[in-house]
């Protein structure tokens, strides 16, 4: 008998249940996996912390898993071709994947790249999707000079390998604890606070084409606009509010066209990173009992790192 988290009421982690569950045998068109580390994000517990449309209770909690292969429906195979029994693979999107075996469909199953561990695995895809739609959206383009805001974070780390793999220069906002984090993945640093505009503006020696918000603070939203003038170039994923009256953009991984676009994108970042152009930071594992003390820690801010809970 297998365990997993799942939320029976709209709620916090602390609402929800450990279950003892089984994986059901996986049928055509499905892989059933066995979990080595579940990747831990920030809508893990914002999609059920209030009701949503279309989506129903129980919730089995988790987008993101790497393993093994326990068993591989009939005429099946992954999305990266082939697939057996014993195979290494990570996930995405998926639900369900703070368990210890999950039955998911095969077309959201890649094998994993050696180079990365089970931990890094389980936590590329969230963020790594999120960060190649916001440099598509605002068309970033080589030789341009952007704004992240939020770039010593998850998903701005990321924005900052893929812009460098675009010849993207980024300016990124961060506390000055971690501008030596933004620095290593090829970033320039400002600090934010009062001010903020006018040290971009001394860091960049020119136009900022765009603007992508992680963090979405009222500074965040204001700065951006103040300094790239085209507001089809702006998007956050967090201030959908201000991007509906302001007339920016706002990306969401349940919208069609984000979740088009983040699953076609699936297959790059993962050659990215099987190839060492694309990190994983990893800061903290947990075991997978301690799913709440996980994002307690998460919710704090500031992580240093993304965050793996092992079965």
């Amino acid at each position: 008998m297998g365990r997993q988290w799942i939320a029976e009421q709209w709620g916090g982690p602390d609402t929800w249940r450990f279950a003892e569950t089984e994986a059901p045998e996986p049928g055509t068109g499905e892989v059933t996996i066995r979990v080595r580390a579940a990747g831990v994000n920030p809508a893990d517990y914002k999609h059920v912390a209030s009701p949503r449309p279309g989506l129903e209770l129980p919730v089995p909690i988790g987008y993101e898993v790497a393993g093994v292969i326990a068993a591989i429906g009939p005429d099946t195979e992954i999305a990266s071709g082939g697939g057996a029994e014993g195979d290494e693979v990570l996930a995405f999107r998926i639900q369900g994947g703070y368990a210890t075996e999950v039955t998911v469909p095969a077309k959201d199953v890649f094998a994993k790249p050696p180079r990365l561990s089970d931990e890094e695995a389980a936590n590329l895809l969230l963020v790594g999707t999120t960060a190649a739609q916001m440099l598509e959206v605002t068309r970033a383009a080589a030789g341009e000079t952007i704004l992240v805001h939020g770039a010593s974070g998850a998903v701005g780390v990321s924005i900052l390998q893929q812009a460098a793999e675009l010849d993207v220069r980024v300016i990124g906002t961060a506390s000055e604890q971690s501008f030596a984090r933004v620095r290593r993945f090829g970033g320039l640093p400002v600090a934010y606070g009062p001010g903020l505009a006018e040290r971009v503006r001394e860091a960049a020696q020119g136009p900022i084409a765009a603007a992508l918000d992680t963090v979405g603070t009222d500074e965040a939203v204001d700065v951006s606009l103040e300094l790239v003038p085209d507001r089809d170039r702006i998007v956050t994923i967090v201030a959908a509010q201000r991007a509906e009256r302001e007339g920016f953009h706002a990306v969401f991984g349940a919208q069609p066209e984000s979740a088009a676009f983040r699953d076609a994108a699936r297959a790059r970042l993962i050659a990215l990173a099987g190839s060492g152009r694309l990190q994983v930071p990893v800061a903290k594992t947990y075991p997978l009992a301690d799913a709440p003390e996980a994002l307690r820690f998460l919710a704090e801010g500031h992580p240093g790192g993304k965050i793996a809970l092992l079965p």
